[in-house]
């Protein structure tokens, strides 16, 4: 009886690296500037992953993917450099702690651990409910503008004058901004 033949399930290929792209690609793929990016680097948000023979900026996809994000807190959330660069070092501790964490069985040194990461998500969430109250206050004088507009048009449509008219000895209201001192 011949001796079956068993076929030989070939290794899994090795994955080959994603190509590294210069500064100029990166500046198609992510809308910024190769000035932004250059100054990301400089600020310490951003290091790339290598540098090619004639010293080029080169970066991966985890690059790419960062620098979308700094974007995005900067654009979209309005978050200053400096607010960006904290929250991406909170990120990266927690990280390096959650590493940590992993290889440890004390007792004491996981409760650090925890405690620091615990205290760097209160610091973000103490940072992002800052920005939702300045955001919410921003809104409601938004709605105020618009309230005061409407009650212009309703005027001009015959309804009553949006503030009733300043007569001899009399001040229009002040503000809240110029009466509240914390303002």
């Amino acid at each position: 009886m011949p001796t079956p033949v068993v076929p030989t399930v070939p290794e899994s290929p090795l994955v080959p690296d994603p190509p590294l792209l210069r500064i100029t690609e990166v500046s198609a793929e992510t809308g910024l500037t190769t000035r932004a990016i250059r100054y990301y680097e400089e600020m310490g948000l951003l290091e790339p992953a290598a540098r090619s023979d004639g010293a080029y900026r080169l970066y991966d996809p985890s690059d790419l993917e960062r620098l979308r994000f700094i974007k995005s807190l900067r654009d979209d959330a309005g978050f200053s450099l400096a607010q960006v660069g904290k929250l991406l070092e909170d990120e990266l501790a927690r990280e390096r702690n959650r590493e940590r964490l992993k290889t440890t069985q004390d007792p004491e040194e996981r409760r650090s651990l925890i405690l620091d990461a615990r205290d760097r998500v209160d610091g973000q969430i103490a940072t992002l409910e800052a920005k939702a109250a300045r955001l919410a206050t921003m809104i409601d004088e938004a709605k105020a503008r618009r309230l005061h507009i409407d009650g212009h048009l309703a005027e001009l449509d015959g309804g009553p004058a949006p503030h009733p008219p300043v007569g001899r000895g009399s001040h229009p209201p002040l503000s809240r901004a110029a009466t509240d001192p914390a303002r």
